[in-house]
């Protein structure tokens, strides 16, 4: 058996074929031809009778043996291994045939001029392999036949060729002869770094077995007709070609299986998402599929041009010994369109168990398909990317187009606390439309370029540079703590407008400074608008809307810097917002909430009734007071559901303070426009009755705005109203122009007085007689009279003066959620027995 590693062409300057081989490599060469040179001396210093029976002379023997190792090696049977060969030969059969013709001793010998010979045949025929190759597969196969002979002398040492010990020692040498060129094989091999040991030996003893096992009975078969029957010689060529053949298809089966498993994998590693990686797959498949000495892939570019990459065989040297073997070239296509070609350099011509062109082509066609994926991949994801640049950047000038100022905005805004102030500064171009008009759009664009640069120059950390318009730009500042002390309490930082201000005057002097376009020296002016605002208190789109009204403010006075006055603001998307918000607050439970105010009696102080008043719990905006919802929510269509939201809420709370062995009202606002719904009543009804409420304990406060025109609507609701027994209050009395003349319509059952009357009726006269007036009028209409905002002692002695009996206020007890109204109901009425002490000189209480 022969196993080696094909090696290059060697060029003309190097005849033995030495030069790039690895040291290690040379090393091996040199110890196997050594040891080779010493056994074939050895041998005929020390050589032996010819064995017992042999058919011929000494000398004659030797030449026939020679022969019989030459034939044996031109009959020889090869697959691929990596990128090696593997030469599987009738090596066992020549060394048993030669140990029955000369002395042992003569059997290197033979061996080396046979292998000598029948290799430098080989080479000259068709494979063309350098001196060194030729020398070393000689020497190899030398030592094995030596070591053969000796394990053979051993065993059958003084038996004749009929002895039976004489046979077993044959095929004992035979087994070593296998063993000894199989390892020095093996070591060959890896040393060429053609393919791993394990997977060497694998190989070639799967390829080996079953043709020892026939090396060596057809060997003893054919010594036995040598001895006794020669004439049957004639017998054996046919035979021998039989068998030849039956192992070459046992060969090629196993080199195809291995080849086509080896090509199924390589061409499932090959799809991938990027050229490179499908390359470099490519590369390494075609290397372990054929075997490659060297792997080169040419591929179009989509605008001309070439691009090569390639792969040689690991421990190749290719400027020293240039590319071994055939080329076979194949043009990679798909759909009709060239993708490049695949270039493969078979490590060795004419393999009988490899259909490499077909091959090359299959595996050309896969990489084509899975190169033509990955750049269709590659030129859909830079589309993409392309796509979502600019979805999101102005194509010339590289900042945030306005979809992505309101969308990055909007985060950095909820990124900010909602009481940290930030900024957006809105820049107008000042007479653009000359600039095109004169020089051309295409200066234009130049300058609109330039002024993005200065813009972004001046932009802080962190700060969002947007293009919202055409020659209109932004600046959303979401940290403006930073131009203040942060170590500082929030309220007791400067105002940032004046900073961002004056940020806005630097950056319309940058944006003034010349510039030379198309060849003219020119300057560009900006108007600048700017809104400052707590984050909570507004998006985006919403700081967007007010710097413009500030821009238009400033155009209009001819000013560089204009800053939002919210007096100048007639409607906000604020509100639009909120009342989005507002329809996901009426599915929850816990945002819009009950802050619960006891109505006391002035003189005990006990309590006498409970004001419900509105809360929102806003998850981004934090608490939101009434004034920052009621008004919206009056003026949409939320208005009803609204109502009926706090009411039911309202009377639950009652209920509960009800169980709990307080027989108290609960009053709830309600708005005029909840006046104009003629089923108002029922709605009313109905909420009494789920919260087992008797009507008597509901008081509805009305607003003096309900004096709207169509007087029939609301007087047949609050006639329902009426019958219900639900009672009815005037909220905020005296503060409306139509009191009086409501107060002739309806029968009322509470009279509200006014905070503003009571705050001022200590130090004003006319405060103080309109609430006189309106205890009074109370007496007069049998209603209750309560005074609301009551804050000070001073104010409560003041209004059990003037005869009012009842009131609520801070002094007393400020707004209480819902699960603590209870037990402050419980601290009043525990307290009522308490006496007025009256004021001392300090004012005292």
């Amino acid at each position: 058996m022969v196993m080696s590693s094909l090696t290059n062409t060697a060029p003309a300057a190097d005849r033995f074929g030495l030069a790039g081989r690895p040291r290690q490599v040379l090393a091996l060469y040199a110890t196997v031809l050594i040891a080779a040179i010493t056994l074939i001396a050895t041998g005929l210093l020390t050589t032996g009778p010819a064995p017992d029976g042999a058919p011929m002379s000494a000398f004659g023997g030797l030449g026939v043996a020679a022969a019989v190792v030459a034939g044996g090696q031109l009959a020889r049977l090869r697959f691929r291994l990596g990128r090696g060969t593997v030469s599987v030969s009738w090596g066992e059969a020549a060394f048993i045939i030669g140990s029955a013709l000369v002395p042992s001793g003569w059997l290197p010998l033979a061996t080396f001029v046979g292998a000598a010979g029948a290799w430098l045949l080989i080479s000259w025929l068709s494979d063309h392999r350098s001196i060194a190759d030729i020398v070393h597969l000689a020497a190899s196969l030398t030592v094995g036949a030596a070591g053969a002979a000796l394990v053979s002398t051993l065993v059958g040492a003084g038996a004749g060729l009929d002895d039976t010990r004489q046979l077993v020692g044959m095929v004992a040498g035979a087994c070593t002869y296998l063993v000894i060129t199989l390892g020095l094989a093996t070591l060959t091999l890896a040393l060429h770094r053609d393919a791993s040991a394990g997977q060497i030996l694998g190989r070639a003893l799967n390829a080996k077995i079953p043709m020892l096992v026939g090396n060596v009975l057809i060997a003893l078969l054919g010594l036995w007709v040598l001895l006794h029957e020669p004439l049957w010689l004639l017998a054996f060529p046919p035979a021998l070609w039989l068998l030849q053949r039956t192992y070459r298809h046992h060969l090629v089966a196993e080199e195809e299986r291995r080849v086509w498993a080896a090509f199924a994998k390589a061409t499932a590693a090959l799809p991938g998402l990027v050229e490179a990686d499908v390359v470099a797959a490519g590369l390494s498949g075609a290397m372990d599929v054929f075997g490659a000495r060297r792997v080169e892939i040419e591929l179009r570019r989509p605008g001309g041009g070439l691009r090569r990459y390639y792969d040689d065989a690991p421990g190749q040297d290719v400027a020293a010994s240039g590319l071994p073997g055939p080329v076979i070239t194949r043009t990679m296509m798909v759909a009709g369109a060239t993708v490049g070609e695949l270039t493969v350099w078979l490590s060795e011509p004419t393999l009988p168990v490899t259909r490499d062109e077909l091959a090359v082509s299959a595996y050309g066609d896969a990489l084509a398909g899975a190169l033509h994926d990955a750049a269709s991949h590659e030129r859909l994801t830079q589309l993409e990317a392309r796509v979502a640049r600019d979805d999101v950047r102005d194509q010339l000038t590289g900042l945030l187009n306005r979809s992505a100022l309101l969308g990055d905005g909007d985060r950095a805004l909820r990124a900010v606390a909602r009481e940290r102030h930030v900024a957006l500064m809105l820049l107008d171009l000042r007479r653009f439309r000359e600039v095109n008009d004169t020089l051309g759009h295409r200066s234009g664009d130049e300058v609109l370029t330039v002024i993005a640069e200065r813009i972004t120059d001046l932009a802080r950390e962190g700060e969002l540079v947007a293009r919202v318009g055409d020659d209109e730009f932004a600046v959303l500042m979401p940290a403006l703590l930073a131009l203040t002390d942060s170590a500082s309490r929030l309220q007791e930082a400067p105002n940032p407008l004046p900073q961002v201000v004056r940020r806005a005057r630097d950056l319309a002097e940058q944006i003034a400074q010349p510039m030379e376009v198309a060849g003219v020296r020119l300057s560009v002016e900006a108007t600048i608008g700017v809104v400052v605002t707590p984050a909570g208190l507004g998006d985006a789109a919403e700081l967007i809307r007010r710097s413009g009204l500030a821009l238009q403010h400033a155009k209009e006075l001819g000013l560089t810097v204009g800053t939002y006055d919210s007096a100048r603001d007639l409607g906000s998307t604020d509100r639009l917002a909120l009342l989005a918000d507002l329809r996901d607050a009426l599915q929850a439970t816990d945002q819009i909430v009950l802050a619960l105010q006891p109505a006391v009696d002035l003189e005990s102080g006990a309590p006498t009734g409970v004001e419900a008043l509105t809360r929102w719990k806003h998850p981004r905006r934090g608490h939101l007071s009434p004034n920052d919802f009621i008004p919206m929510v009056e003026r949409s269509e939320l208005l009803g559901a609204f109502t009926r939201y706090v009411l039911d809420r309202s009377l639950a709370a009652a209920a509960s303070w009800a169980r709990a062995g307080f027989d108290l009202p609960v009053s709830v606002n309600i708005s005029a426009r909840s006046l104009l719904d003629p089923t108002l009543p029922a709605q009313v009804s109905d909420l009494l009755r789920r919260n087992h409420t008797p009507p008597g304990q509901l008081v509805l406060e009305i607003t003096e705005s309900v004096a709207v025109s169509d007087q029939e609507v609301v007087d047949e609701v609050l006639a329902g109203l009426r019958d219900l027994g639900v009672q009815l209050s005037v909220d905020d009395f005296g503060t409306g122009y139509s009191s009086l003349t409501f107060l002739t319509r309806v029968c009322v059952d509470e009279l509200k007085i006014d905070r503003s009357f009571v705050d001022g009726m200590i130090d004003s006269p006319a405060a103080e007689a309109a609430v006189r007036g309106a205890v009074e009028l109370g007496g007069r209409l049998g209603a209750r009279v309560v005074a609301e905002g009551v804050e000070t002692a001073e104010q409560r002695v003041a209004l059990l003066e003037l005869g009012c009996t009842v009131a609520q206020g801070y002094h007393f007890c400020q707004p209480l959620p819902a699960d603590k109204i209870v037990y402050a109901l419980r601290q009043l009425a525990e307290a009522a027995p308490a006496k007025i002490v009256p004021l001392r000189a300090d004012d005292a209480s």
